[in-house]
C-alpha cells in the first residue's frame, strides 16, 4: 500500500534527523540520503499530480467557468 503524502513527509524528517545526528556510518549515511532523495521526488510527485488537479472557478457572463490552475513562478 502506498504511503499518503504526510506520511512520507514525516519519513522524510526522520531520515533528516538521523542524517543530522552523525552517528551512522558512511554507508549507512548514503544509503539514508538515496532514500530521502527518493521520497523526495515521490512527494515532488505527488504535488505536481494535485497542482494539475486544482482548478479556479471564474464568473462569466455564462455563468461559472472552470479553468486549470497555473502557478505564477
Amino acid at each position: 500500500m502506498k504511503k499518503s503524502f504526510e506520511e512520507q513527509i514525516e519519513e522524510l524528517e526522520q531520515i533528516v534527523q538521523e542524517l543530522e545526528k552523525g552517528d551512522l556510518s558512511l554507508e549507512d549515511s548514503v544509503n539514508k540520503f538515496e532514500e530521502g532523495i527518493k521520497i523526495s521526488k515521490e512527494c515532488n510527485k505527488t504535488l505536481e499530480e494535485a497542482e494539475k488537479k486544482i482548478t479556479i472557478l471564474v464568473e462569466t457572463e455564462n455563468g461559472i467557468k472552470e479553468e486549470n490552475f497555473e502557478s505564477e513562478e
